[in-house]
């Protein structure tokens, strides 16, 4: 066990600091998945043209895959729990001006473009901290993934749905006075967290570029972690990218959106099970068990590209969002229990960061590279692809024989 991680090795899962936690990562999750939604119903209800939502949301990521380095030094200067409490009252600042703004009239792109900005950076500032707060509200590392990740999936579920409910309730103004809240919530549970002090919140700190370079230092050591996250920008920029809008547009144009809806809700529902699996799953080499599930992901793939009927997209769905939710409890408990506590945050940070470019970049091409070779078979070069990735996992020696910690 790492120093200064948990409370003691019979301290419960649920104790006071994880529900604080649980709660705040719960309802902001919850206020995240309306963003979306509000944003369509807002801008096109204005009568804006549909690329207006695309650099609305490109506004959101392009300053959270920027920043997040940022905040990985910063959690590491200033201790995480400040910066994330500092991350909630600039999203609320930020979500309160788009209720104001949406709910009195019809506002310019430009605002609505730099508000969600601010949203952006404020994710990049929240980020980093969570990897290194979890191993110090709980003993059990990988129990409190696998529950905060169910969680997760519930609320990407709950988020839209209630989203959309709302707007036609109501308007896309009063949906943001629920995100505003959901991050006020946060702020208020993380600043009621009581974290025992830790023998490296004490460590001087060098300056930014300094701490920045240390950080880089510290994930070239680990031939484990540099090496998955190599492969994974390989597989965020030519799977993780492009399946979502191709999967959306290959639903919705062959199906109708209602079925594209209850698609998601069934890939939530996988997403669930598994993070339920990895609740009761202990594997002695996490990162292979990890991978040896992620073959499901290329399952839906292939059902993707042959265009399967309803029920086979409904089971490739499920079955890839249980093994991508197994991974990722996998991955997230090996990186919190290997990785000193000092230098957590900045690797988490590079790990955002790598990871959000490249997705971002497969899913700007994910379009043109369709409609020059195909939807089809776009889809199943990825499940080929996915294919290699897992080998690549598993062949590489310091990845799939790296043992759980403890």
């Amino acid at each position: 066990m790492l120093p200064g991680v948990g409370g003691g090795p019979a301290e419960p899962l649920w104790n006071r600091n994880f529900r604080y936690f649980f709660v705040a990562r719960t309802v902001a999750l919850f206020g995240d998945g309306m963003i979306p939604v509000a944003l369509t119903a807002g801008l096109l209800g204005a009568g804006r043209p549909t690329s207006s939502v695309g650099y609305a949301l490109a506004s959101w990521m392009a300053p959270l895959a920027v920043f997040v380095l940022f905040g990985g030094v910063l959690a590491d200067k200033f201790t995480p729990r400040r910066m994330m409490v500092a991350a909630d009252v600039l999203r609320l600042a930020g979500a309160s001006a788009l209720a104001v703004l949406f709910t009195t009239g019809s506002p310019p792109l430009w605002a609505v473009c730099s508000l969600s900005a601010v949203a952006g950076v404020g994710a990049a500032l929240f980020q980093p901290g969570v990897a290194s707060t979890v191993p110090r509200i709980s003993t059990d590392v990988q129990r409190a993934n696998a529950v905060l990740r169910v969680s997760e999936a519930l609320m990407t579920m709950a988020g839209p749905a209630f989203a959309g409910l709302l707007v036609g309730l109501a308007s896309a103004g009063a949906v943001y006075v629920a995100n505003a809240a959901t991050f006020a919530v946060s702020g208020i549970c993380l600043f009621l967290l009581r974290l025992a002090p830790a023998p490296h919140d004490e460590v001087p700190r060098g300056g930014f570029v300094a701490e920045l370079v240390d950080g880089w230092r510290e994930f070239r050591a680990r031939s484990w972690l540099w090496g998955v996250i190599a492969i994974w920008t390989v597989y965020g920029f030519a799977v993780l990218g492009p399946v979502q809008p191709l999967t959306a547009v290959r639903i919705t144009e062959g199906h109708g959106s209602g079925t594209y809806g209850v698609m998601m809700a069934v890939s939530g529902a996988g997403s669930v099970v598994g993070g339920l699996l990895a609740l009761r799953l202990r594997p002695r080499r996490p990162l292979a068990a990890g991978a040896l599930a992620l073959p499901a992901v290329a399952v839906n793939l292939v059902v993707l590209g042959l265009d399967l009927p309803v029920a086979a997209l409904g089971a490739g769905q499920a079955v890839a969002g249980a093994a991508s939710a197994f991974w990722l409890v996998m991955w997230s408990t090996t990186v919190q229990t290997h990785v000193p506590p000092e230098a957590l945050n900045r690797l988490h940070a590079y790990d955002v960061a790598g990871s959000l470019l490249m997705v971002a970049a497969g899913r700007a091409l994910a379009g043109p590279v369709a409609e020059a070779v195909g939807t089809s078979s776009l889809f199943l070069a990825g499940a080929v692809i996915n294919l290699l990735v897992v080998s690549a996992l598993l062949v590489a020696r310091p990845i799939s024989r790296l043992e759980r910690a403890g």
